[in-house]
């Protein structure tokens, strides 16, 4: 997987960080390895970060919901961070508003949200 993307465990929780040069090949490789650690980590919950991303269309709208998919799928409760005003506008316009995802302002908020539902 290139650098468009990154998994890190930290304290039983799956931290998913999307860089705004996040390709096709990049999010198959990431959703594969993204089941395959929640599994072999048993991770408790997953956070994925889009602080990165400036701009958003159907594309990273539909990476988002599908890596969400996966951690409802995996039994990991998973919270969206880092989102900009501008970024939500843009959801909300092409009618993606991601009912499986928890939001959070933060990376600090969604973690201790998800310690607190333990």
């Amino acid at each position: 997987m290139s650098q468009a993307a990154g998994l890190f465990m930290v304290d039983e929780i799956m931290l998913v960080a999307i860089d705004e040069n996040i390709n096709d090949s990049d999010i198959v490789a990431l959703q594969d390895r993204l089941a395959e650690e929640v599994h072999a980590n048993n991770a408790q919950g997953i956070v994925i970060d889009i602080s990165a991303l400036e701009i958003v269309d159907t594309f990273v709208g539909r990476i988002i919901a599908q890596l969400a998919g996966i951690g409802v799928l995996m039994d990991a409760p998973t919270y969206l961070v880092g989102m900009r005003p501008a970024v939500a506008m843009t959801l909300v316009e092409l009618g993606m508003t991601l009912p499986a995802v928890k939001t959070a302002r933060n990376l600090q908020h969604a973690v201790t949200r998800l310690r607190a539902s333990r």
